[in-house]
């Protein structure tokens, strides 16, 4: 109890720096409208929901986030859902920062850069340590016991690193290490990767989860300011600040609690679409339901899910559910639903047919449709008898479909 209590205000120390501007653009058309950190996930989450959920549990509680990409989506969120959970009388917050041009008049032309242009507010607060996070990966992490490692080793940087078999490391950022974690070497995608001392059937990626000693840090976002480069932690700040012999790689330890280590970067269509149909599984990778770990996010005044016309089942009007996620307000009105996540305020009317699809917000669709493999963005009406999953040809004559032959709906698109 002493020791956790010593190391919650350890943490008031450390001011976390959340990257939230991604366009997101292989999200594609979810990504039209906002940006990649305010994509909704499993039902009624949105993405940056959990690192922030993260950051809460770690006792991280200065918090900003910085924005850039059609951020009206994620402000608000972050303004609804997450700005009351903090207390600003005790130097607690969360707060975000679109661009400023404070000190030229360009946009955040890296994740360094992203930073460096926000330096007047890292200077005002006067945090020992600061740690860089991204706003759009999936995990969980207790920050803490980084922060720990990082100041058992004397490090002035630490990475968080994951680690991956070999083969797959061509997909990474690869971090080359010696025996004692120490970061030797940083190499972006390579073919011939350098493994892990010991393991040479494995590699340490980095999850771009970063953690550093403020003035060190400081330090080289201003050199790094006034050279032609991309302005970015892993290719530029990380590989300048190698030469000090205090960079060190911390591995993840998850705290999903699961046989497999889950990080996942849903940057595609297709892979945001098996994430999401892991949680309806009957034994996901990816918990949702840990009372030790909870996941936090803005919750709407919806009343419960309604499923009805049980009574006529005879006739095949049936009001169900198997194997989904069905958020607050949806109403199923006598259609089927199966291997799918609907998020709030859905309605399904009779005689449908909802297979392994993605429904968010305020999406209704018309009685007799038949839908598979499809994901449908909010505000969406879907007229009755319409067909969508099960013809391919005639899907892309209509829809966007992606390489894995998903359909997806933009937000508010009319269907005719």
């Amino acid at each position: 109890m002493i020791r956790r209590m010593r190391r919650e205000k350890a943490m008031d120390n450390v001011l976390a720096l959340i990257l939230a501007g991604g366009k997101g653009e292989r999200l594609h058309p979810l990504t039209i409208h906002r940006a990649k950190p305010a994509v909704p996930f499993g039902g009624k989450y949105r993405i940056i929901d959990f690192t922030l959920s993260n950051c809460i549990n770690s006792h991280v509680r200065r918090i900003v986030v910085i924005t850039q990409y059609k951020s009206l989506s994620l402000d608000r969120h972050l303004a609804l859902g997450w700005e009351h959970l903090l207390n600003p009388e005790l130097g607690e917050y969360i707060f975000t920062i679109p661009p400023q041009q404070r000190i030229d008049e360009r946009w955040y032309e890296g994740t360094a850069d992203a930073v460096f242009q926000n330096i007047y507010v890292i200077e005002k607060e006067n945090p020992p340590y600061m740690l860089i996070l991204s706003g759009d990966h999936i995990y969980k992490m207790n920050y803490a016991e980084m922060f720990d490692f990082h100041l058992e080793k004397g490090a002035i940087g630490t990475v968080a690193t994951i680690k991956i078999p070999k083969k797959l490391a061509s997909s990474f950022g690869i971090v080359e290490t010696d025996d004692n974690l120490r970061i030797i070497g940083f190499h972006e995608k390579p073919a011939e990767p350098v493994t892990i001392p010991g393991d040479p059937e494995h590699c340490f990626a980095s999850m771009g989860i970063y953690l550093f000693n403020t003035e060190d840090v400081i330090n080289e976002l201003r050199a790094d300011s006034g050279r032609s480069s991309a302005h970015d932690f892993g290719r530029n700040i990380l590989p300048q600040m190698l030469q000090s012999g205090k960079l060190f790689a911390c591995e993840f330890k998850d705290e999903n609690k699961k046989e497999a280590k889950y990080w996942r970067d849903v940057g595609t269509i297709d892979s945001y679409w098996e994430a999401n149909m892991d949680l309806v599984s009957v034994d996901p990778q990816f918990n949702l339901y840990d009372d030790e770990w909870p996941l936090r996010t803005n919750q709407g005044q919806y009343p419960p899910a309604k499923f009805v016309f049980a009574q006529e089942y005879k006739g095949g009007r049936l009001g169900i559910a198997l194997d989904s996620i069905v958020c607050g307000g949806c109403i199923i009105s006598g259609g089927r639903v199966q291997n799918s996540v609907l998020s709030p305020n859905v309605r399904i009317n009779s005689y449908v047919d909802i297979r392994e699809s993605i429904l968010m917000e305020n999406v209704q669709i018309g009685r007799n449709c038949k839908i598979r493999r499809a994901i449908i963005d909010k505000d969406v009406y879907v007229p009755a008898g319409t067909t969508i999953g099960y013809d391919a040809e005639a899907d892309r004559e209509r829809f966007i479909v992606s390489e894995g032959g998903l359909v997806v709906i933009p937000k508010g698109a009319e269907i005719r």
